[in-house]
């Protein structure tokens, strides 16, 4: 993607009107219509190959560019699709219903928020998915909070910031997944070196929610109880469902390749899954492919659980192979390259490198309200950058999440914020000061930049 050489020099106000042009197509889209990204993408390629005709640039090159830059995305495809299968064969074996299990259990009166924050944390990492787990395990929390009587936002706040924490570090989160391929970076080497800033961040929201907590004494979790048995009348509660998740981490110790890691855990998954159920061949195919289906009968916990396969991934490897050829495009018309080079005298050294690549991801976010194109725009623009300071890849996919991920539910009309406003009935800017994950995250990945430590250089 980035050896795409330009065919084109536009006139910086050339490169800034297309460039407004792009985000007020896709923001307008996103916030006013409710549109999904894909669309103004969609559009917005169409504006770029517009711009070309003008410049009388042959279709073929135009076309190439759209080409070059979708097959840039092509690995991380193949690990989407890894991902949704490694979820459902980890619901098949009970390994997420299990982990989801054990966070349950540590809810308790004492220390609230904190637990809150723990909980929401464990059940993002299971399931790798931040907005499920706001829109199950989150909205049990906020109410019980609210029956308790206790701050709205702050709760809001725990629940964001320990579900973005799961998104962030799950080996089964997509954005994980992308901001690591899209640089060329390994998945564990990716989420290992993420570590270095997210668990500081970690402990202090922590600590942080746990000094906010009141002391409630006596109150029935009856929601949380219902919860825990539910789950453990599905019969897939079991000691041994953790064997692929530990599986799971031994490899990736071990620097397995991601996408060997994910195929051998998912099929220990499904053989475990036999321990307690059993399924014909047809249906292992089914739930691989269309994802597994929880019938408990409990609204929220079915919702929790009915999650993975294949096709689950399609709305996102659709999103990335349209967002990356959009970039093969913009590359191509050279537009920017035509950007960068009126700051690239100030990117000499590696801190302000980092500054103005999370400055980048944080913009994306707040001007266009789309994680996605925050990761794959900034690791766009910014990996010739990094290489020219000598910094590893993997300084880059870090700060593409602790900047790009967990902003976006810090900003009311993005994607993520509008609709865990909805959800929670908590207002962004409510919850915002709260979210003490989120809001430490891009503040630590600049300050380690500065400071110079935690960075990798290449030798």
């Amino acid at each position: 993607m980035f050896q795409i050489k330009s065919i084109h020099k536009p006139a910086f106000w050339e490169a800034v009107l297309l460039t407004v042009g792009i985000i007020i197509i896709i923001s307008t889209s996103i916030i006013f219509f409710e549109s999904v990204p894909h669309i103004p993408i969609l559009f917005s390629i169409l504006l770029l190959f517009g711009y070309g005709f003008l410049k009388k640039i042959p279709y073929k090159r135009l076309e190439s560019g759209l080409v070059e830059g979708a097959s840039a995305g092509m690995s991380a495809v193949f690990l989407f699709f890894f991902i949704g299968i490694l979820i459902s064969s980890w619901m098949m074996s009970g390994t997420i219903p299990t982990l989801i299990y054990a966070g349950f259990h540590l809810v308790t009166p004492t220390f609230f928020f904190a637990i809150v924050f723990v909980v929401t944390a464990i059940v993002g990492i299971s399931i790798g998915s931040s907005l499920t787990t706001v829109a199950t395990i989150g909205v049990a929390f906020i109410g019980m909070a609210h029956v308790l009587e206790l701050s709205l936002p702050i709760a809001a706040g725990a629940i964001v910031s320990g579900a973005f924490f799961g998104d962030k570090m799950s080996p089964l989160s997509d954005t994980t997944n992308l901001a690591s391929s899209i640089v060329g970076v390994d998945l564990f080497v990716h989420i290992r070196n993420m570590s270095w800033t997210t668990i500081p961040a970690f402990i202090i929201s922590f600590v942080l929610f746990g000094l906010l907590s009141p002391s409630v004494s006596t109150v029935e979790f009856d929601t949380i109880s219902f919860f825990r048995q539910t789950l453990m009348d599905t019969g897939m509660i079991h000691w041994y469902t953790v064997i692929p998740l530990a599986l799971l981490f031994l490899m990736s110790i071990k620097r397995v390749p991601a996408m060997i890691t994910l195929a051998i855990s998912s099929a220990v998954a499904v053989l475990l899954s036999y321990f307690h159920h059993t399924y014909a061949l047809s249906e292992v195919m089914s739930v691989l492919f269309f994802g597994f289906k929880s019938v408990t009968g409990v609204e929220q916990v079915d919702e929790l659980l009915s999650r993975g396969g294949m096709n689950s991934m399609m709305f996102t490897v659709g999103l990335v192979l349209l967002a990356l050829s959009m970039g093969g495009l913009l590359f191509t018309l050279g537009i920017v390259q035509c950007l960068l080079a009126r700051i690239e005298s100030a990117l000499k050294k590696a801190s302000s490198v980092i500054v103005a690549s999370a400055l980048t991801a944080i913009s994306i976010n707040i001007m266009i309200g789309e994680q996605y194109l925050s990761i794959l725009l900034t690791g766009q623009a910014f990996r010739g950058q990094y290489e020219k300071v000598g910094l590893a890849n993997k300084n880059l996919s870090r700060v593409m999440e602790d900047a790009g991920t967990v902003v976006n539910p810090l900003v009311p009309w993005s994607v993520c914020g509008i609709f865990i406003a909805g959800v929670l009935n908590v207002d962004v800017l409510d919850y915002l000061p709260f979210a003490f994950f989120c809001l430490l995250s891009p503040i630590l990945t600049v300050i380690f930049g500065f400071m110079g430590k935690t960075l990798t250089h290449v030798k």
